[in-house]
């Protein structure tokens, strides 16, 4: 495990949760093991959320709704967590002005 770039990742996940809540709102950060010998680390934020035909392009890089910013986050956090710790990152759900949560699946020691 790649303990710096990890901490990007969250850290990035939970800039970008900032960015969608605006002036106020939460973030819950999870960590929960499951079968397999995995673990789940879920993000979520009681932000604006994704409308439901962009989920499949936010880690294409260059993409973002922000007026800043060049679209490249989540497509280096998917990168990281796919090539440096064989797990995977995604969208687990999204609601439209109620919030975001993004999954990572990690393979437990």
């Amino acid at each position: 495990m790649h303990a710096p770039l990890f901490e990007w990742v969250i850290e990035n996940l939970c800039k970008n949760a900032v960015d969608a809540m605006g002036s106020s709102g939460t973030i819950a950060i999870k960590i929960l093991r499951g079968s397999d010998h995995k673990v789940f680390i879920d993000i979520s934020d009681t932000g604006k959320g994704i409308p439901k035909a962009l989920i499949a392009n936010v880690f294409r890089p260059g993409f973002t709704t922000k007026k800043r910013g060049w679209g490249l986050g989540l497509a280096l956090a998917k990168r990281i967590i796919e090539m440096y710790h064989e797990g995977k990152i995604y969208v687990k759900s999204s609601d439209e002005n109620q919030g975001t949560t993004f999954r990572v699946e990690l393979k437990s020691a």
